[in-house]
């Protein structure tokens, strides 16, 4: 499978794009902005117009091996419109990129069995894992770091709640190189959690964050119980054999 296209080319799917590329695949990639199209253009993008809110789709996006969805709307109707334009489509293979704020905070280790809020994100999730016309894998990655997404800039004007909780996190080298491995093995038809193994606290991961960019310690708001979940990723270790690139947070 080397033609993929890429919904949504922003801080995830243009890197991802590129690393495509780089590997000898044939990428589309979309935007909802057409003064992004010249910026894909010049990394090498075959460059699509894509608005799934507008109903604005080209057919010819849709003309690949894989599809790769990594766009932030969470609006049930605009991708039940999405999924009826895929089925029109050769496409087989799809991953979904999801989040693992699908799981409540029940103060434990959470797998990919356990239960999940009741939210348009799950039900984005069960449209793409019920449909019998393609294969889809459900991605779903814990917080985003990397490039210029540093969580030392984060919560910059309020305190942080949850001090004793524990951080899910993952970085965007560790996310690319997942998808890749999806795609090459190709494992369809799943759902995998996707946040590395380490968990220190909360307050210990944005005091050594905060201190990396060289600013002052963050401030705690201890008002509120401790809630905190522990995202588990045995699932994708295993049936990947994938080792996390950045394994360590607190060395970010």
């Amino acid at each position: 499978m080397k033609n993929v296209s890429i919904l949504g080319c922003g801080w995830l799917g243009k890197e991802l794009a590129v690393n495509f590329i780089e590997k000898g695949y044939e990428v589309k990639g979309s935007t909802t902005s057409e003064k992004k199209l010249q910026e894909l253009q010049l990394a090498h993008i075959s460059p699509f117009l894509v608005d799934i809110s507008a109903r604005k789709i080209q057919l010819e996006f849709l003309d690949a091996d894989v599809l790769i969805i990594a766009i932030t709307s969470k609006e049930v109707e605009n991708f039940k419109w999405l999924i009826a334009s895929i089925e029109k489509s050769n496409i087989t293979k799809i991953i979904f990129i999801s989040s693992t704020s699908v799981y409540p905070s029940l103060n434990k280790e959470m797998t990919e069995e356990d239960e999940t809020v009741d939210s348009p994100l799950v039900e984005i999730e069960n449209l793409f894992r019920n449909n019998n016309k393609f294969q889809t894998t459900i991605i779903r990655f814990a917080g985003l770091f990397g490039g210029e997404r540093q969580p030392g800039n984060w919560f910059a004007n309020r305190k942080i709640p949850h001090r004793k909780g524990y951080v899910n996190m993952i970085h965007r080298e560790d996310c690319i190189a997942i998808i890749q491995e999806i795609i090459e093995q190709n494992a369809f038809g799943e759902v995998f959690n996707a946040c590395v193994n380490h968990h220190p606290t909360r307050e210990d991961f944005y005091i050594n964050a905060r201190k990396t960019l060289g600013k002052p310690i963050p401030e705690f708001d201890d008002s509120k119980p401790l809630e905190y979940k522990i995202i588990n990723s045995e699932k994708l270790q295993k049936r990947l054999s994938y080792q996390f690139i950045h394994n360590d947070l607190l060395s970010i």
